[in-house]
């Protein structure tokens, strides 16, 4: 695959690093983040500038997620159906909102990076469940400067071990996720528990 996506790199330049980072936004599966690896290997080399490459994937990404949040708050509930018309897709869309639901802004933030998987579906779901259109600008395009600079930066700086820096990108991605994903349940644990106590320390007062 890394030679795939050197090959793209190398004939387009970095308008292949934005395209990908477009598309991979709106829940295409595109390996973007492999791109901008590869896209920092490249400036490392002297083929392409470095600014270049994450001003293009920053664009894109950007673009891409204010694209889906348009087609979550325009597109109606037919294409959101269609959109999760499989179990798969509807129970990542149903993990994104509930994302937003408790956590808003911050949801939308580390969701470009932190829980990249689910970005697309956040973006979606913002839309969908009336987060601010402000609100989710100003989150997305802070959580897609860390995303962008994460890997066009170990890409440049670990060019001569890609193929290695992937994969261990792809399980601290992983492990990022569950960290995230562990820290939000015992967050809502602990607001059911106090709510729970809450009326029962008032009828003891």
């Amino acid at each position: 695959m890394t030679e795939t996506l050197f090959s793209l790199i190398s004939t387009y330049g970095p308008t292949a690093i934005l395209a990908s980072a477009f598309l991979s936004c709106l829940a295409l599966p595109i390996p973007t983040s492999l791109m901008m690896l590869a896209g920092g290997a490249f400036a490392a080399a002297g083929d392409l500038e470095i600014v270049n490459v994450m001003l293009f994937a920053y664009v894109g990404a950007v673009v891409g997620d204010q694209a889906g949040f348009a087609i979550g708050r325009h597109g109606g509930t037919r294409l959101l159906a269609r959109l999760t018309r499989s179990t798969a897709r509807r129970a990542v869309f149903d993990r994104a909102q509930r994302l937003i639901e408790r956590h808003g802004g911050i949801g939308v933030f580390l969701s470009t990076w932190a829980v990249a998987p689910l970005g697309p579906w956040v973006n979606f779901a913002a839309g969908a469940t009336g987060l601010s259109w402000l609100r989710f600008a100003i989150s997305d395009a802070l959580g897609e400067i860390v995303w962008v600079t994460l890997y066009v930066g170990l890409g440049f700086y670990f060019a001569s071990n890609i193929d290695f820096l992937a994969t261990m990108m792809g399980n601290v991605s992983g492990l990022l996720a569950a960290v995230v994903v562990a820290v939000g349940a015992a967050l809502w644990i602990n607001g059911a528990l106090r709510a729970k106590h809450k009326p029962l320390q008032h009828e003891d007062a």
